[in-house]
This record gives C-alpha cells, sequence and structure tokens, in this order.
C-alpha cells in the first residue's frame, strides 16, 4: 500500500511472451483485472470495517494498451475512484521496467453474496 494504491511487483516468464521480448496482452489485461479486483476488495474491507475482504467479481474493465511492455519486472498500481455500496470502480496502471506506462485499466468490480458461483471461491 502506498496511500490509497494497491501496489504489486512481478515478473514475467519466457512463456508470457507475446513475441520475443515484448509482454503478451492478454497477460497485461489479466494481471490488471486482477489486481483490480483486489484493490477493490481492500477498499470496500476498508470503507465497511470488515476484518476481511468482501468476495468481488468484475462487472466491467477496459485495458488500454499505450505500448508494448518489455519483458522483465512490471509494476502495477491501482486505487478506488468512486465506492458506492457493494460497488468500486478502480483504476490501474501497469509500468514496466523503464519506468514507462504501458498498460492502463478501469474497471467496476462488484461484492457478491453467498450463493453466487464466485462467493468464497478464494
Amino acid at each position: 500500500m502506498e496511500g490509497d494504491l494497491v501496489v504489486a511487483d512481478w515478473t514475467p516468464e519466457e512463456h508470457h511472451q507475446a513475441f520475443p521480448g515484448v509482454l503478451n496482452g492478454g497477460i497485461i489485461g489479466a494481471l490488471l483485472d486482477c489486481h483490480c479486483n483486489w484493490t477493490a476488495a481492500y477498499h470496500l474491507m476498508k470503507a465497511q470495517g470488515a476484518a476481511t475482504p468482501p468476495c468481488t467479481v468484475t462487472a466491467d474493465y477496459t485495458i488500454v494498451l499505450k505500448r508494448p511492455t518489455p519483458m522483465g519486472p512490471v509494476h502495477l498500481s491501482a486505487k478506488p475512484v468512486s465506492i458506492e455500496g457493494d460497488r468500486v470502480v478502480v483504476e490501474g496502471t501497469l509500468t514496466g521496467e523503464n519506468g514507462k506506462v504501458t498498460a492502463t485499466c478501469r474497471g467496476t468490480f462488484v461484492a457478491v453474496k453467498e450463493g453466487h458461483p464466485a462467493y468464497h471461491r478464494w
């Protein structure tokens, strides 16, 4: 955590390449979706004063691939831009080893209740 930012670092392996030296766009989408989802769960937990994060799912998300992401460590950061009831809108970024933002995400993540297929899946 860095203030409201939830941060993580990740290092891809060779099988995560789209082509030599460049991270696959689908992997980038999965990273940002997952990271933003956990950001939503964390901030919902804090907003609700709960001891554990709620189970959240992705309602929608958009990934913008700004430039090729070089293979090597990447940095993820995300923060909530709004929290309304059980919904959180989150914005996230993926930064390459060179310090340049290579992809962004904006998505809506929703807490689910018992009976939903994703409830307590993790």
